[in-house]
Parts: structure tokens; C-alpha cells; sequence
């Protein structure tokens, strides 16, 4: 005998139900979403309901049949073992097979051990199991295919029973490939700019200006070439005694264009000229109709045109061309004024604007920087140590390391002095040193940022010393006092903000700023330290116009914190 078949009934009941009871199981619901969830845990062969309630449901059904099916995110119901129950039209678009009663993972091919392309970016070993464990989790994917690569991210819910047991779970992917890959390109393109100078002191230091200029256009046209992909390109620097546009690197262009003489005008020097007096990006969609272009590539059917900025102020342009109408977009602008901050950056850095040898005071920073000042300052930062630890139980020793403290300051001291009496206070081109008698202190683990914080803090007149860490720059905080300190944001040894609030503590009357080179703020150190007066945040590599601006901004309130040792 067959059992009695088991009917699900939602809403009020209908006339004919007592007929049906006498043949069936009825159960009813209190709600739809009462029905849902019996429909879920329990096995029924049938659904008892009104008309009207029923094209209610079908109507509702429709509705989110049609919300599923063209919303831009892959959405899946997956049970409690982490397999797929239902997929949307997105998400199944994403497989390459049907991926209801797979896993999720073994629907996007991520289980399948012929495949070794898709790699799991998470902190969880198998992030499904975990959800299914009762836990929110969110993870990435990165599928690199034979024609191209795409990002998944990918956040899963539990869905709980009144008893409190997953009894589903909620994938939502969200394909992040555009965003992904504007971030490495950059990334990709910063870099770059730091590579364009080639700015190792140590190497800089033995090479003359043509040296330097040669190995900066090699620099440019590999990176224009590599991560723009542009294979036209001009680049001309201003000279601001004649206002002439000299070209510095060429490629692409005809002899006639390369020979032209430009200068920034608003009118009657093509583009370039145009861009140079205006300080504005020009894209130039059709050569043909356009008033200012003057041919420079054969053939050009559009153009792109960047002025070149440092500290604001034009110091040269970058032109680039295509074979093709509207060759460029705005992806193409956005990247190319980035890269065009890097080159003007990288010009400045190696003295190419006034095109003259460093001057007597720049080389002897170079010599300082390449043969005295990291070993000073190693021990310096040693010695600051040892007192921290001695002074209150071994007063001997104490006094021997204060004074090789003082020793190795006289040494560094005689250099500096030498460099002021052959040049005065002035830089190379007689402008004055906007740093002379600050005593600048740089918390940095990169031996080269630090040999680079000597190299353009020395030539801005200021006295340096630089530690690899945030006990050696707290130690020699509480042994003598600075005017500036430029902090790592995340110092090998201790949490960013627990080393600024030290840093404002031994040395109230002290600018403090962070320096990073767009690293991601996980510990939030710049928003809790904004609130205890932090005004300036450097991104590497160091500019002069922001540490200058950094070092000298005005004397920051008082900290609230009360006192700390260095080791507390």
C-alpha cells in the first residue's frame, strides 16, 4: 500500500480541503517565508494554495527570476556541504559545465588537479567548509586561462535554521579583473618611476650629467614602451630662461618634427607648445581638423600631449602618437599624466632642467652619503642603544658611548662645514638651501631610501641621521632633540602609531611625519595618528617639495599621551 502522499498548504485553506485530508498529509505554513523553510527541511509531493495566491507567488517568482538573471554578479544557493544547489545565468557563464551538484570550487575548475591555473588568494584552507562551519568568509580567485587571466571575488554566507544549524549557504562572485589590473598597471607604472633616475646614490655619485641623461631616455623608452605601449614618442624640456622646448628623447617622428624649434606659446607651436604654456593634457582625436597640430609622426592620425609638472610647475612635455583616429582614450590620459609626474620627477632628481654638474656642496653630500653616513649613523644608533640600557647602572660606560656619540656627530659635523665655506648656503643654482640647521631624523628599513633620505635631505641644508628601526630612532629621540622625524608608516619593529605616539612624547616640539610607498594601512596608524596631530604623509621615493613642506610646517600641539619609555 502506498503511503499518503504529504501536501504542503500556504495561505488560507480552500473549500475542497477537507476532501483532499481524507487522501493526503496536509501541513500548513503561517507565512511564505514559514513555507520556505519547511519546503527546505522537509520532502513534500505537493503545494496546496489559493488562485490568487498562487499567481501572487508565480508573479514574485517571475520578478526575481528576472532580478537574477541580469544583475552583474554570479550568485549561487549551496547546501551545507558546499555544493551547488542553483546557479544564476552569470555565475553559470563562469563554468564550464553545469555546476549544480558540484562544489563551488569544482564548478570554477579549482579542484580539478589537471588544472593548475586557478590559484586561491585566502587566509582560510578551504574558505567553503569554513562558511559551512557557521562563519562569514570572503576569498579571491585568480584564473589564468591560455588567452587571458580574471579575478573572482567571491563572499559566502551561512543561512541558519530557528535551531541555529546551517542548513544553506550564499555565494555571491563579483569579477574584479578591470579593477585588479588597473592596480598592477599602478603599481607597475610607480615602480617604474622609481627605476627611471636610477636613483642608487652610490651609482649616481660616479656619473657625470650626460652619463645620467643617457641612462635616463634609455629608462623612459623602455618604460613608455613596456607599460604604456606607445611606440611614438617626444619628449622636449622647457628651458624657463627662453621659454624654448629642447627635445631630450625621440622616437617615431620625422626628421623635420625632430628639428623644429618649439616654445611655449598659445598659439602657432603646434600642441606642444599649446600644452607647455597652458599646463593642461590635450588629446588631439583627428590631426586632420585640429588648429594647433603640426605633424610630428608620418601619418598621425591622433595625438596625446602631457605637460611635465614638478612642484606644480611645467618643466617639459611628453607627446605621443598613433596611426589611428581617437588612438587614445581615457585610460590612456589617466595613465600617461601618472608616469609623466615620474619622468618630471626623475628630470628634476638628475639636474636635467638646468643641464649642469652638481654643484661643490651636491658632491660632497654624494661623498658623505657613499662612504660616511650610513656607517655613522649605525653607530650612532648602536651607541643610543647600549646608553638606553647602561646609563642608569654602569656610569663609566655610559660616558665612554656618550661620547663616541658626540665623536662621530664632530666627524659628520667637519664634512658639512666644509661644503657650507666652499659654497655658502646656496644650492647650484644659487637659490637658498631651505633646510640649513634642521636636524632631521629618518626611521626607514630600506638601506636604499635611507642612502636617498642623506642624498636630498644633505642638499637641502639639513643635518641627517637615519636608523633602521623604531627602538633606534626612539633612543636617539631621547638622547638629543630633532626638528623633523620621517617615519616609516610601519616600522619592522613596532606598530606605526605606537612609534609616533612615542616619537610626540619624547619630543613634543617635533614634526613627525609618515612616509610609505602606497602600501595598504592595515593597522590604520595614519587615522588614529591624524588624531594626535599628524599633518604631513611622504610617498616614496621623497620629493623635496613635501619634505621640505614637512619639516618645516608649524610646531604640532602638544601630544595628549603621557609619557613612555622606549622599550614600554
Amino acid at each position: 500500500m502506498n503511503p499518503r502522499p504529504r501536501l504542503l498548504l500556504i495561505g488560507p485553506a480552500p473549500p475542497a480541503l477537507a476532501a483532499v485530508t481524507a487522501h493526503a498529509d496536509v501541513t500548513p505554513a503561517v507565512s511564505p517565508t514559514a513555507a520556505a523553510d519547511q519546503l527546505r527541511e522537509g520532502h513534500y509531493d505537493g503545494i496546496v494554495a489559493t488562485a490568487a495566491l498562487t499567481s501572487e507567488l508565480i508573479d514574485r517568482y517571475r520578478r526575481d527570476e528576472i532580478i537574477l538573471a541580469n544583475i552583474d554578479q554570479g550568485i549561487a544557493s549551496l547546501d551545507a556541504d558546499g555544493r551547488v544547489i542553483w546557479a544564476n545565468v552569470i555565475l553559470r557563464g563562469w563554468c564550464q559545465r553545469n555546476p549544480v551538484g558540484q562544489t563551488l570550487l569544482e564548478s570554477l575548475d579549482f579542484a580539478n588537479s589537471s588544472n593548475a591555473s586557478i590559484l586561491l588568494a585566502s587566509d582560510q584552507p578551504n574558505p567553503v567548509m569554513t562558511a559551512a562551519g557557521g562563519q562569514a568568509v570572503s576569498f579571491r580567485l585568480h584564473r589564468q586561462e591560455p588567452a587571458a587571466q580574471s579575478y573572482l571575488d567571491i563572499r559566502i554566507r551561512p543561512v541558519f535554521s530557528a535551531d541555529g544549524t546551517v542548513i544553506q549557504l550564499i555565494a555571491i562572485l563579483q569579477n574584479v579583473t578591470a579593477e585588479v589590473e588597473q592596480q598592477r598597471k599602478l603599481h607597475a607604472l610607480h615602480t617604474a618611476g622609481r627605476e627611471l633616475a636610477a636613483l642608487e646614490p652610490s651609482l649616481l655619485a660616479e656619473m657625470n650629467v650626460p652619463t645620467r641623461v643617457e641612462l635616463l631616455k634609455k629608462n623612459i623608452r623602455k618604460h613608455v614602451h613596456d607599460l604604456l605601449r606607445y611606440d611614438t614618442i617626444e619628449i622636449r624640456i622647457l628651458d624657463k630662461r627662453t621659454g624654448e622646448l629642447k627635445p631630450l628623447v625621440e622616437d617615431g617622428m620625422t626628421e623635420e618634427a625632430a628639428r623644429r624649434r618649439l616654445f611655449a606659446r598659445p598659439e602657432g607651436n603646434g600642441v606642444t607648445g599649446h600644452v607647455a604654456y597652458t599646463g593642461q593634457s590635450y588629446l588631439c582625436p583627428d590631426t586632420s581638423c585640429d588648429p594647433y597640430y603640426l605633424e610630428g609622426a608620418k601619418d598621425a592620425k591622433s595625438s596625446l600631449t602631457i605637460p611635465l609638472k614638478y612642484a606644480e610647475e611645467v618643466v617639459g612635455t611628453l607627446n605621443v602618437e598613433s596611426p589611428r583616429t581617437n588612438g587614445f582614450g581615457p585610460d590612456d590620459l589617466q595613465f600617461t599624466e601618472l608616469f609623466s609626474k615620474e619622468i618630471a620627477a626623475a628630470l628634476n632628481t638628475l639636474d636635467l632642467l638646468t643641464a649642469q654638474q652638481s654643484c661643490t656642496l651636491s658632491q660632497s653630500m654624494e661623498a658623505v652619503n657613499k662612504e660616511l653616513a650610513l656607517p655613522v649613523d649605525e653607530v650612532l644608533a648602536s651607541a643610543a642603544l647600549l646608553y638606553a640600557r647602561l646609563h642608569g647602572n654602569d656610569s663609566d660606560a655610559a660616558n665612554h658611548l656618550r661620547k663616541i656619540m658626540q665623536s662621530a656627530r664632530q666627524m659628520r659635523e667637519c664634512v658639512h662645514k666644509l661644503g657650507r665655506e666652499m659654497v655658502g648656503e646656496t644650492g647650484a643654482t644659487g637659490d637658498p638651501v631651505p633646510l640649513v640647521g634642521k636636524r632631521v631624523l629618518v626611521i626607514e628599513q630600506d638601506e636604499r631610501m635611507r642612502r636617498q633620505a642623506h642624498l636630498m635631505l644633505g642638499r637641502l641644508g639639513a643635518e641627517v641621521e637615519t636608523v633602521g628601526t623604531a627602538a633606534e630612532g626612539l633612543a636617539l629621540a631621547n638622547d638629543i632633540a630633532y626638528d623633523a622625524v620621517l617615519q616609516e608608516i610601519r616600522p619592522i619593529d613596532l606598530g606605526g602609531y605606537d612609534t609616533f605616539r612615542k616619537l610626540r612624547v619624547a619630543m613634543p616640539a617635533c614634526r613627525v611625519a609618515f612616509t610609505t610607498g602606497f602600501g595598504y594601512d592595515s593597522q590604520h596608524s595614519i587615522v588614529k595618528a591624524r588624531q594626535d596631530g599628524l599633518q604631513h604623509v611622504i610617498f616614496k621615493p621623497f620629493r623635496a617639495d613635501q619634505v621640505v613642506g614637512a619639516v618645516n610646517a608649524p610646531q604640532p600641539p602638544a601630544p595628549k599621551a603621557q609619557p613612555v619609555s622606549a622599550s614600554s
